[in-house]
C-alpha cells in the first residue's frame, strides 16, 4: 500500500454521501445534539442584555430588587450552561465513539478477508496508523468540526439578530472589515490541508518503524546486529519530521488567527468609535454600547471559525480519504455467491497445470531475468513467455489418505503450494481441487475446516497456552486439550510450567523453546483434526530430543488424512505414499521412492551421489539451502 504524498482529499458529492452513511445510524442523537447547541446559542445571548439593564437601568433607578435579580441571574446563566452544554457533549461524544466503532470494525472485518498478498507488501505500523490516528480524525470531522459548524452557526446568526434589533448602524460598522478576512483564511485552509496529510504519512512511517523494532523479532535483529546507533538515527529522523511539520502547522494557524485577531482589533476599533460617538450625541445609551462591545466577541469568533471551515473540514476529509482508501482495496479471494459448505471431505487433492506468480505480470514479450534480491518466497521461476513464476504448470494428484512429501531447494515452489490448497493466494492459472471440486466453488470457512497448516515459523499469541489451543476449536473441554498435546508429546512439559495450561507464552512464544513452540502448534492442529494437513516439517535446527519428539507426534498425525508434508527428513520422504520433485518452479518428478530411483533422474542422482557408502541405520533427512538450483542431502548421525 503506498503512500501518495501529492494525493487531495476528494470534497466531492460522493465522499460526502459516504460519509453520511456512518452518520445516518445516529441521525436521531445528532438532531438532538443540535437542538441543544441551539438552546446554548440563546442562552449566551443573555449575560450582555443583564449588563446593559444594570448601567441603564438598575445602577440609575437606584433599584436593589433589579440588581439582585440581575446579580441571580449572572449566577443561573453560566450553571444552566454548563449543565446543557454537559448534555451537548454527552451526545458528541456517544455520536463520535459510535463511529470510530463502526469505522475501526468495518476497516478491521475488510483487512481480515484481504489476502496474504495484500499484508506481504503493506507495513503493519502503517495499518496501524490507520486504526488509530486516521479513524479518530475521521471521528473528529463528526464530533468536532460538525459540532463547531453548527454552534458557529447559531451563535453568529442570534447574534447578528440581536444586534441588528438593537441598533443596525452599529451592526454594519461591525461588519464592514470581514471581507479583510477571507483572502488569509483561503490561503490558510490551502497550507494547512496538504500539511495534514503530510503529517499523517510522516506518523504513518514513524509508526512502521515502532512496529518493526520494537517486537520481540526486531528487538533480537536489532541486539543481535548492534544497530541499536543506527535505528535510533532513523528514528530521530522521521520524528523530526513529525515535529517539524508539527511546528510548522501550529505556525500557519498561528499566523491567520494573528492576521483575524488583527482584523477583530480594527473592526472593534470602528465599533468603539462609532459607538461612542452615538453616546455623545444622545442616540445611544452607555449599556446599549457595553452589550454591544461584548456581542461583537461573539460575531466575530463564529465568522473566524467558519472562515476556516473549509480548512478543518479539508483536514478532516483527509482522514476519511484514508480510511477509505483501504476501505476500497479490493479483496480478490472470496467466497463466490454460488459457494458451497462441505460438512465432510475425503481428502483427495489435485493440482490441474497451476500457475502462480507473486509478482505482477509484465506486459512483456522479452525475457525478463528475475531479481537475485526477491522478498517473496519460492519466487525464483522464469517461464518460457519471459514472466515471473513461483510455480509453472504444475499438475498432480493426491489420493485420500496419501502422505505426499514435496522435495527440492529453496526457490523451488514447494511453500507456494503449501499456499495455494488453503486458498491463501490465488492461482493465474489452472485450478486446484478438494474431491473432485475446485476450491473456488467452496466457501472459504470449508477450507479453513478442513485444512490444517503448520507453518515453518510457529506463530503463538501472546497469551496462554490453552487460549493458544483452543484457537484450533473453541468449544475444546480440557480433556480433549491435554489429549491433542499428550499426542505431541508437549503435556508433561506443560504441567512442569507453574501456571500450567494457564502458563503465558509471551510475545509469539518466544517463552517457550523453538521445539516446545512447534509441539504446541502441531497440538493445536492435532485438537482442529483436519481432513487435510499442510506441514512444512522444520525440524533440523532443533536438537536430537525435540526432533525425535516431534517426529514422534508427526507419525501419528499422518495417519488417517491426507497429509502433504515439506520434508525435511529422509525417513519421511521414504514413507512418503508419493514423491514430488520439485525444481525451479516446475514439478520434474513424481512418484514413491523405488519409483524415482528406478527412473534415474534428478532424485535417483542425488540420492545415489549422498547415501554411497553411508553405515546401515544413519539417519539422514532433506535440507534446503540458500542457493537456488542447489540440493543437499545432509547426513544426520545422532539418532
Amino acid at each position: 500500500m503506498s503512500e501518495r504524498p501529492d494525493s487531495r482529499p476528494n470534497m466531492s458529492r460522493e465522499t460526502w454521501l459516504r460519509i453520511w452513511r456512518y452518520t445516518r445510524p445516529y441521525s436521531g442523537r445528532i438532531a438532538l445534539m443540535l437542538g441543544v447547541i441551539a438552546i446554548i446559542a440563546v442562552i449566551d445571548l443573555i449575560p450582555p442584555l443583564l449588563a446593559r439593564d444594570l448601567i441603564d437601568h438598575a445602577i440609575p433607578d437606584r433599584d436593589v430588587s433589579r440588581l439582585s435579580l440581575l446579580a441571580l441571574g449572572m449566577i443561573i446563566i453560566p450553571l444552566l450552561d454548563a449543565l446543557i452544554g454537559t448534555v451537548q457533549r454527552w451526545f458528541s461524544s456517544q455520536i463520535g465513539e459510535g463511529i470510530i466503532y463502526d469505522l475501526r470494525c468495518e476497516m478491521y472485518d475488510h483487512m481480515q478477508r484481504m489476502s496474504l498478498r495484500f499484508y506481504t507488501r503493506t507495513k503493519t505500523g502503517e495499518m496501524m496508523s490507520r486504526f488509530s490516528n486516521d479513524v479518530v480524525g475521521a471521528q473528529g470531522a463528526i464530533t468536532s468540526t460538525l459540532v463547531s459548524v453548527v454552534s458557529n452557526v447559531f451563535t453568529l446568526v442570534s447574534t447578528l439578530a440581536l444586534m441588528l434589533s438593537i441598533e443596525w448602524r452599529l451592526t454594519v460598522a461591525a461588519l464592514v472589515v470581514l471581507p479583510l478576512l477571507y483572502l488569509p483564511a483561503r490561503r490558510a485552509a490551502s497550507i494547512l490541508r496538504d500539511i495534514s496529510h503530510r503529517a499523517m504519512e510522516l506518523n504513518s512511517r514513524m509508526n512502521a518503524q515502532l512496529n518493526e523494532t520494537l517486537n520481540v523479532s526486531g528487538a533480537l535483529l536489532v541486539k543481535v546486529f548492534g544497530r541499536q546507533k543506527r535505528e535510533l538515527d532513523r528514528f530521530a529522523t522521521t520524528s523530526a519530521d513529525v515535529r517539524d511539520i508539527g511546528i510548522r502547522r501550529a505556525l500557519v494557524g498561528r499566523w491567520f488567527f494573528v492576521v483575524a485577531g488583527l482584523v477583530s482589533s480594527i473592526g472593534s476599533a470602528v465599533l468603539f468609535w462609532a459607538g461612542g460617538y452615538l453616546v455623545i450625541i444622545g442616540a445611544l445609551s452607555i449599556g446599549t454600547i457595553v452589550a454591544f462591545i461584548s456581542y461583537l466577541t461573539r460575531l466575530y469568533q463564529p465568522i473566524v471559525g467558519l472562515t476556516n471551515l473549509q480548512s478543518d473540514l479539508a483536514q478532516s476529509l483527509v482522514s476519511f480519504e484514508r480510511v477509505f482508501e483501504y476501505l476500497d482495496l479490493p479483496i480478490d479471494i472470496k467466497d463466490r455467491k454460488d459457494a458451497h459448505h462441505l460438512t465432510r471431505l475425503q481428502g483427495s487433492v489435485e493440482f490441474s497445470h497451476v500457475s502462480f506468480s507473486y509478482r505482477e505480470l509484465p506486459a512483456v514479450t522479452e525475457p525478463v531475468i528475475a531479481p537475485q534480491d526477491s522478498a517473496d518466497p519460492d519466487f525464483a521461476a522464469v517461464s518460457a513467455k519471459g514472466r515471473y513464476w513461483a510455480i509453472d504448470d504444475v499438475s498432480f494428484r493426491v489420493e485420500p489418505g496419501q502422505l505426499v512429501a514435496l522435495v527440492g531447494p529453496s526457490g523451488a515452489g514447494k511453500t507456494t503450494i503449501s499456499y495455494l490448497l488453503p486458498r491463501l493466494y490465488e492461482p493465474q492459472k489452472g485450478s486446484v481441487a478438494l474431491d473432485g471440486q475446485d476450491i473456488r466453488n467452496l466457501t472459504l470457512a470449508t477450507l479453513s475446516e478442513h485444512i490444517g497448516l503448520v507453518t515453518q515459523e510457529t506463530y503463538l499469541f501472546h497469551d496462554t497456552i490453552r487460549n493458544n489451543l483452543l484457537y484450533a476449536k473453541p468449544a475444546a473441554q480440557q480433556s480433549e486439550l491435554e489429549s491433542a498435546c499428550r499426542a505431541a508429546y508437549i503435556h508433561d512439559v506443560i504441567m512442569s510450567m507453574p501456571q500450567g495450561y494457564d502458563t503465558i507464552v509471551g510475545e509469539r512464544g518466544y517463552r517457550l523453546s523453538g521445539g516446545e513452540k512447534q509441539r504446541v502448534a502441531l497440538a493445536r492442529v492435532i485438537l482442529k483434526n483436519p481432513s487435510v494437513l499442510v506441514l512444512d516439517e522444520a525440524t533440523s535446527s532443533l536438537d536430537s530430543e525435540s526432533e525425535a519428539y516431534i517426529q514422534k507426534a508427526l507419525d501419528e498425525l499422518f495417519v488417517g488424512r491426507t497429509s502433504i508434508v515439506i520434508a525435511h527428513r529422509l525417513s519421511t520422504i521414504l514413507a512418503a505414499n508419493l514423491i514430488l520433485v520439485f525444481d525451479q518452479g516446475h514439478l520434474v518428478e513424481q512418484g514413491n521412492h523405488h519409483e524415482l530411483m528406478a527412473i534415474k533422474g534428478i532424485y535417483a542422482r542425488l540420492y545415489e551421489t549422498q547415501f554411497r557408502g553411508l553405515a546401515r541405520g544413519a539417519q539422514a533427512e532433506w535440507s534446503d539451502t540458500d542457493s537456488v538450483g542447489e540440493s543437499h542431502w545432509v547426513v544426520d548421525d545422532r539418532a
